[in-house]
């Protein structure tokens, strides 16, 4: 239990999925055991995963699988290959690195993919879909949080260029980034409709990373603080239309939303598994953990709310891929879903007992990762109030 393996399968296959899927799976899983977990620890004790790594990624086929083959990519808007991604790494346990390639396929790559001019698309697309350029957005700012429209960045235009000045933090991918996508006001006088993005190139002059945020977990994922200091940026790296930004960050917000709760099932799941193992091995008072009542209750609620969630994760899938997941049924699945990946990891832990609190058991680990997805892509509490605007309320 303490080297980086995949979690004991608690899952049966399930009809959202056909076989080219399941052999997607297969070959992701082998990079995974390949790639990935021999090198894992040593990541997270460095505080970043290679650069390198995204490129890796790419020469199979697991980074870019929504952008068009005439660029290098999968030419695929199928979801379901991004939920198979982020199932099997967090079945190995790797959380941070995991976050950095998901961010770059599920968050950051629909932009690129929907709003590049056909220029930007040559210039930008084939380094993405290869992982030789890494991506990152860069919303949140020290004192705004989660309100998008009350950025205080601006990028304000000067003939050929916008001069952008501001900083932004918890930024994924900030240190490892080679395209990232800025939210800024091209008009401060304005809230949202005020807000465009920009595409900022690594190497401009201005563009500074600050820290490599030390966080409680997620470790290997490298989080930064960016400062831009009169960064001139061409007009050519406008990200669709002045004043749009808005518009465009909360169309994406429903399928990034929905990717971290993907996560978030299958995490409850890859600790269900782990735990598994254990008790079954583990003796206390002359018997095996797995022989006492509390344990198999528990573990039978873990198991139950684990499979009740990942019925409805995998419909919002279908959904999305139809075109018709609403923000709601996607708060509804991150809130719930990274909330259950808290309540399991921890009840989890508990059965490990002392074990559990080690940092060599993938289950502290997957603990301690777990904290952080009730706050990104937008708090459980901002979840709750877009699901009661549905309601109407």
């Amino acid at each position: 239990m303490t080297s980086q393996t995949p979690a004991a399968r608690t899952d049966t296959p399930r009809p959202i999925f056909d076989d080219e899927h399941e052999a997607f799976r297969s070959s992701f899983a082998a990079f995974v055991a390949a790639e990935i977990s021999p090198h894992y620890v040593e990541w997270e004790e460095a505080g970043i995963a290679p650069h390198d790594l995204y490129a890796r990624a790419g020469e199979y086929g697991f980074v870019g699988m929504a952008i068009a083959e005439e660029f290098g990519g999968g030419g695929t808007s199928d979801f379901r290959f991004n939920q198979v991604i982020a199932e099997e790494l967090a079945a190995a346990g790797i959380g941070g690195a995991g976050l950095g390639l998901t961010l770059h396929n599920d968050i950051t790559t629909p932009y690129f993919v929907e709003y590049l001019n056909d220029e930007q698309s040559h210039r930008w697309l084939p380094g993405i879909a290869s992982g030789e350029l890494v991506t990152a957005i860069a919303m949140t700012e020290p004192g705004t949080g989660s309100d998008l429209a009350g950025i205080a960045s601006t990028a304000i235009r000067d003939g050929d260029e916008y001069v952008l000045n501001g900083s932004k933090t918890f930024i994924t991918n900030g240190i490892n980034a080679d395209l990232v996508i800025v939210a800024a006001k091209t008009d401060p006088t304005q809230r949202h409709a005020g807000v465009s993005l920009l595409v900022v190139e690594r190497g401009m002059s201005g563009f500074e990373r600050g820290r490599n945020l030390d966080k409680i977990g997620m470790h290997s994922q490298d989080t930064a603080e960016l400062f831009f200091t009169d960064v001139r940026v061409p007009a050519t790296n406008l990200l669709g239309e002045e004043g749009s930004g808005f518009r465009y960050l909360t169309a994406n917000l429903a399928q990034e939303r929905l990717s971290i709760a993907i996560t978030g099932v299958a995490s409850a799941r890859a600790a269900l598994g782990w735990t598994l193992e254990y008790v079954r091995e583990r003796t206390a008072f002359g018997q095996p953990i797995s022989a006492f009542q509390n344990t198999k209750f528990v573990l039978a609620e873990v198991r139950t709310e684990v499979d009740i969630a990942q019925a409805y994760v995998d419909q919002c899938v279908l959904a999305l891929n139809a075109g018709t997941l609403s923000p709601a049924d996607a708060a509804q699945a991150k809130y719930w879903c990274t909330e259950l990946q808290l309540r399991a990891a921890d009840r989890c832990l508990q059965l490990f007992g002392g074990y559990g609190y080690m940092t060599e058991y993938p289950i502290a680990r997957n603990y301690a990762d777990a904290r952080v997805t009730s706050i990104y892509g937008g708090t459980t509490e901002v979840m709750k109030t877009i699901i009661a605007k549905d309601l109407g309320l």
